[in-house]
């Protein structure tokens, strides 16, 4: 069977298997403290809660708008494992993306890309946290 990329175009007649309200992600990263001074105070989501262990900071859930973000520090237990390959994040921002990109400069962030508007309507810009996991913020 061949998927339609747009949903809102599939096969009326085929019942959904799978329907959604929202997805979040949560990805596992080498210092959990470095990762949480990148994504709030560099990139602009707000701390919502933490989770510790043997009274360590081992995880933390991280708000942007309504949108959540979960982030745990790796516990070595699988080996040093390479972070970010292959994994895309995309934000989609109800906030002028630009103003978004100055923030994150003026914060000390570096960006990948600069907001460069695509062919198919977005705006859209690139970072790399610092365990090499890409983002691409756009509106």
């Amino acid at each position: 069977m061949t998927q339609n990329a747009d949903p809102d175009r599939r096969d009326r007649g085929t019942p959904e298997t799978l329907r959604l309200q929202s997805i979040s992600v949560a990805i596992t990263v080498d210092d959990i403290q470095t990762s949480l001074r990148w994504y709030c105070d560099v990139v602009g989501f707000h701390l919502e809660e933490t989770y510790e262990h043997e009274g360590e900071v081992r995880g933390a859930s991280l708000v942007a708008g309504a949108q959540r973000m979960v982030i745990s520090q790796d516990d070595g237990a699988k080996g040093d494992r390479v972070k970010g390959q292959g994994f895309r994040i995309y934000l989609k921002a109800s906030t002028d993306v630009d103003g978004v990109a100055a923030a994150i400069k003026d914060r000390g962030g570096v960006l990948a890309t600069e907001p460069t508007d695509m062919p198919w309507g977005a705006r859209a810009f690139n970072l790399v946290d610092p365990d090499g996991f890409q983002l691409t913020i756009s509106s």
